[in-house]
Formats: C-alpha cells, sequence, structure tokens
C-alpha cells in the first residue's frame, strides 16, 4: 500500500494523532552525545527506560537523569528526580520532548538492541573496533590496507505524482 504525503494542515495533524505504534517510537528519538556517536557511528537513536540523558533545554538545563518512562502516545519522555511543584505543594512528574534531551548512556540489557548497535558500529570505519583475525589476534597497522569501498549510488530524485482526474 502506498502512503500518501499531504501538505494539508488538517491531514498532517490526522496522521500525527492516528500515526501507528512503529512511527511513533522513532519520533522518539534524541540525538547521542559526541562520544557515543564517534562510538557507533549514528546521530540519534530512540530513547528506552533505562537509558541516561541529559536535559539541553528547559528550566532543568544540565542535569543528567535516568529515563524512567517513555510515553509512546503522547510522544514525551519522564525522567527520574525531574518533577514541579503544584499550587498545593504536590510534586508532580515534568514530561520532557526528545528534542531537549541528549543520550550520554544507553542501556544496553536487551540483546537485540545490542545487536542492532554491534552490526552499526562494525560498519562504521572511525569508531570500530580492531576486528579480530582468524588466529585470534587483532589486525595491525602492518596489515596490508582494505581497498576503499566504493561509493553508495546517488538517489535519484523522486517525480512527483499526477493528480487524479475524476470521469
Amino acid at each position: 500500500m502506498t502512503q500518501v504525503i499531504s501538505r494539508l494542515p488538517r491531514k498532517q495533524r490526522r496522521y500525527h494523532f492516528h500515526a501507528p505504534a512503529s512511527v511513533r517510537r522513532r519520533w522518539l528519538s534524541a540525538p547521542l552525545s559526541r562520544e557515543l556517536r564517534a562510538k557507533y557511528g549514528r546521530r540519534q537513536l530512540p530513547v528506552r527506560k533505562g537509558d541516561t540523558v541529559l536535559v539541553v533545554g528547559g528550566s532543568y538545563v544540565g542535569r543528567e537523569e535516568r529515563v524512567a518512562k517513555v510515553d509512546t502516545r503522547g510522544g514525551t519522555i519522564i525522567l527520574d528526580n525531574v518533577t514541579l511543584k503544584k499550587a498545593d505543594q504536590k510534586l508532580k512528574v515534568l514530561p520532557l520532548r526528545p528534542s531537549h534531551l541528549l543520550l550520554t548512556r544507553l542501556n544496553l540489557s536487551d540483546p537485540w538492541r545490542r545487536r542492532r548497535l554491534r552490526t552499526t558500529e562494525a560498519g562504521t570505519e572511525g569508531g570500530a573496533a580492531a576486528k579480530p583475525e582468524a588466529d585470534g589476534k587483532a589486525s595491525t597497522a602492518t596489515s596490508a590496507p582494505e581497498p576503499p569501498a566504493a561509493a553508495p549510488a546517488a538517489k535519484t530524485p523522486r517525480r512527483p505524482r499526477a493528480a487524479k482526474v475524476s470521469p
């Protein structure tokens, strides 16, 4: 089934509120810190419960807290110890948008996430660990350099769809 992309605001809002869970999950991605970006060769990852994030926007700027809950329905993330005091002096959790966060430490308890990051890490050149050779020793600088990988094919621009004409 093809997905129709529209510029109409009402259809954009409708898609936002009726989006499938898989798409909502990707919307909850936060950028990685420079160290994690160099290590894994990725710019951002979906935030998970147990990750440690640095708040870079809002009234809690500079605090590094653990993720307590990820609300895919509301599109927000709830952190430990980030609360607001209500008028009756009760504490209320403060939900944050993922754009106000920076991932500093990942929760790698899930084997699927570890496997996904390891395959990504092996594909990068800058932050990848040395691959072990057949005899179990790490490769050294004296070994022959590998030939450069072929450049990825350039994407061809998509043609606009033709308008449907009713009979």
